[in-house]
């Protein structure tokens, strides 16, 4: 199983990565209203908590609760609870 104690968090503007020496491990982009545009966990280190952490990131910079950009995917919307 991969470690994921070894990946460091790149923020640029608009734009939260998590990657490793060998890959990203995941990534998401957003905007100023607070809405993310984009958000991508590589399988391979899916079911971990990553995107979770990435919103949490978000809500932090923009200083209120983000809110997924239309479409929606069907793993988006459990991402977000939404129906």
């Amino acid at each position: 199983m991969d470690n994921l104690n070894n990946y460091e968090c790149v923020e640029t503007e608009g734009i939260i990565t998590f990657k490793n020496i060998n890959t990203t491990l995941g990534f998401a982009r957003y905007n100023e209203m607070g809405e993310i545009e984009y958000i991508f966990v590589n399988p391979i280190f899916r079911r971990k908590g990553l995107a979770k952490k990435l919103i949490k990131i978000i809500e932090k910079k923009i200083g209120k609760k983000p809110i997924p950009q239309e479409p929606i995917s069907p793993l988006g919307k459990k991402l977000f609870q939404l129906q």
